[in-house]
């Protein structure tokens, strides 16, 4: 097992309230599990997944919360960004995205919404959080 010290400064797991939590489930549970992440807890209120010594939490909105909203572009979080394994897996995700009607960004500009050297998916969840999928910055070539 590691020591503590080696783990200082990683990540160790972020928690999203979410405004309907089974379409949430539906969208997250399918996108982690892509990604390599397993199913960690579940309770009435939340689940979670997690990859090695991570996890990411998803909690239902305490409804007098609700009516707040969440946009991207105020004061918070912007977006979540994944590495993907390869060209093919984020194509495949794309393609699913498409096929289930979730709103993919900036579809003009695909696969170099980032920039010419930076493969990548840009999406929204189903409470318009972003995600982004992304291949690390290893050559293109499959």
């Amino acid at each position: 097992m590691p020591s503590r010290a080696s783990k200082s400064g990683h990540l160790h797991h972020v928690e999203i309230y979410v405004s309907d939590l089974e379409r949430s489930r539906q969208f997250w549970g399918w996108l982690l599990s892509e990604l390599g992440y397993e199913e960690f807890q579940s309770w009435k209120s939340g689940f979670s997944f997690k990859l090695d010594e991570t996890y990411i939490v998803f909690v239902h909105t305490e409804e007098k919360y609700l009516k707040l909203g969440y946009h991207r572009c105020s004061t918070g979080l912007n977006h979540l960004a994944f590495h993907a394994s390869s060209i093919v897996q984020i194509d495949a995700i794309r393609s699913i995205i498409a096929q289930n009607g979730w709103h993919e960004l900036y579809p003009e500009r695909f696969p170099y919404a980032g920039g010419i050297d930076y493969y990548a998916l840009f999406f929204e969840d189903p409470d318009r959080i972003k995600v982004e999928l992304v291949l690390s910055q290893e050559p293109l070539v499959e």
